[in-house]
Parts: C-alpha cells; structure tokens; sequence
C-alpha cells in the first residue's frame, strides 16, 4: 500500500514539474527558463527536479521504453518486408495519438522545431531509438536494416518536425505519410 501512494507520489509530481515547464517554455521560451525557476514553478527542490529528470530537454524527449517498440513491431506481420513494417508501425504509432496526448505531443514538438539545440538533440533521441527498433527487430547487426530503420524513423522526425510548423494544418497522419512515402520514392 505505502508502496503505492508513492508511485502515485511520484507520478503527480513529475507531472506537476512536467506542467510548470511547458506552461513556463510557451510564457518565456525554452531557452530563458532555468531549472531552478522550472523547480520553484512546481514547488519542489532543484535536487527534486533532477530526481524526476535528468535535464531540460529530457522534459520535451524521452527515448521510448522497449516493450512499447515491441509491441509496434508486433502489429505487423513479421513476413513483410522490413520497411513495410516499420512504415506501418509508424503509422499505427501515429493514429494512435489523439485528444490531450496529441495536443500535448504537438506543444513539444513546436518547441523542439523552435529551439536549434533541441532539433539538434532530436536527432540524438533518432538514432538511439533506430538502435531500440533495430534490437526489437533483432537485426541490429544488419547494416542494410540499419539503413532502412533509420531513413523511416529519420522521415518521421521530418514528419513530425513539418507537423509542429503547421500547428496541426494538415494532420500529422497525412505529413508522416508523406514523408514516408518519399522513402518510396527513392
């Protein structure tokens, strides 16, 4: 029980720190915001906010968890080729973001398209999360699925980057398919 209270403990104040920070980056802009004055926004310690966070950007990006990229793999039949797979991941993983979750995944990425260090670091979170798909795939070895994993995930963050310039005009659906089926065209 104690236990419990705790993750929800945890849970509420990492929401908590993760509201204060997008309502003070949309006021002041990412840059200008310190973490101390993020911390004091959500009431807690500086030591609290790195508790909860490694740093700013880790509020806007997190790598995804493993057992969320095989569940993405798994709604595709293993047989098809590999770049139909991961389009159609993509795509399923797209679909899948709606009300709050989407409004919320298009205040980041407006910030992210807006902030040069934090494009730069999308591209970081980009590769890690080609190697998270390539090990779920269980061909991270494999340099031509290397090559495929990369250039559909790299087209996403085009997509999504393309997306937060719109302000959701057109849908993310159309503009990640899109850039995906540039992919096709190569």
């Amino acid at each position: 029980m104690a236990q419990d209270h705790r993750a929800r403990q945890y849970a509420s104040t990492h929401q908590r720190i993760y509201e204060a920070a997008m309502e003070l980056f949309a006021e002041h802009g990412y840059e200008d915001v310190s973490i101390a004055r993020l911390a004091a926004a959500a009431g807690v310690s500086v030591q609290t906010f790195y508790a909860h966070y490694p740093g700013k950007d880790e509020l806007l990006m997190a790598l995804p968890e493993r057992a969320e990229i095989d569940a993405l793999i798994a709604t595709v039949p293993a047989d098809r080729p590999l770049g139909e797979r991961m389009r159609s991941a993509i795509l399923g993983f797209v679909r899948g973001l709606t009300g709050n979750v989407r409004s919320d995944a298009l205040a980041r990425w407006q910030l992210i398209a807006t902030t040069s260090r934090l494009r730069y670091r999308a591209a970081e979170y980009e590769r890690a999360t080609a190697q998270l798909f390539l090990e779920s795939l269980g061909v991270e070895k494999d340099t031509a699925a290397a090559v495929v994993v990369t250039a559909h995930l790299s087209a996403y963050t085009q997509g999504l980057l393309r997306w937060a310039d719109s302000g959701d005009e057109p849908a993310l659906e159309g503009i990640v398919q899109e850039a995906l089926d540039a992919l096709r065209e190569l």
